[in-house]
């Protein structure tokens, strides 16, 4: 796992916490890594009414409960304004704003680690489900009018992916800390046949090929950020959005 980039010195400024998962499932990349690495170090905000904001790359395992541990050991480090997981959702075509995280790990694959839960909690004295920190309708509303492939999303899956959004946001409840996830769909490159698949998989289709949904890397790095700098613009709420 390569973790973070180096990062420039700078002045003290805010920072936003942008994780990635290193590829699993057969791919040679995830395009998650990608979008976050390829943010790390920008500088966000810093108008003359707001505060300026540092991106930070993570790369986290793709492995039940590490990803948690590594997360946890970043937010205590780097002690951040904002967290913003990332995600690979092989088979989506927008790039989708997760909703809610359950409490549940079910696999049909493996993870990196080779551990195949089913029907296990990701933390047996967590309630049952945590609603994204993230203001999801005046994110949706400012990304697709500024033309984003940008939708919502009501399930982010039973896979480490919603494992590493639950426990994001048990270690961010009742802190001052926002954070939320945000599932990619893969890049062009990832596409791949029939034969390349898993045999059974929990979030995507059941086939894939040459035309299976796929967004530009500079599509992905622009959208995201966009979401960061909305999320943070004084004028949006802070607390989520009924919805």
């Amino acid at each position: 796992m390569n973790g973070r980039p180096s990062l420039p010195q700078g002045p003290a400024i805010g920072r936003v916490l942008v994780t990635g998962f290193e590829p699993f499932d057969g791919h040679a990349l995830n395009v998650s890594w990608e979008v976050a690495r390829a943010l790390h170090g920008r500088l966000i905000g810093g108008t003359e009414n707001d505060r300026s904001y540092r991106v930070i790359a993570v790369e986290l395992p793709c492995r039940f409960g590490h990803c948690i541990d590594e997360l946890q050991r970043q937010l205590i480090e780097l002690e951040p304004d904002l967290v913003v997981c990332l995600g690979q959702a092989e088979g989506r075509a927008d790039i989708t704003i997760e909703r809610v995280a359950l409490n549940v790990r079910d696999a049909r694959i493996a993870d990196n680690g080779g551990r195949q839960p089913i029907d296990e909690p990701v933390d047996a004295s967590g309630p049952y489900a945590y609603a994204s920190g993230l203001p999801l309708r005046a994110l949706l509303r400012a990304l697709q009018a500024a033309g984003h492939p940008v939708s919502l999303s009501n399930s982010a899956g039973t896979f480490v992916c919603n494992d590493l959004f639950y426990g994001l946001m048990h270690r961010l409840s009742g802190t001052a800390i926002r954070g939320g996830f945000i599932h990619l769909p893969i890049l062009p490159q990832q596409r791949r046949g029939e034969r390349e698949r898993s045999v059974d998989r929990d979030d995507a289709p059941l086939s894939f090929g040459p035309h299976t949904p796929a967004l530009p890397l500079d599509v992905q790095v622009a959208a995201v950020e966009a979401a960061i700098a909305c999320t943070l613009a004084p004028a949006l709420p802070t607390a989520p959005e009924s919805s």
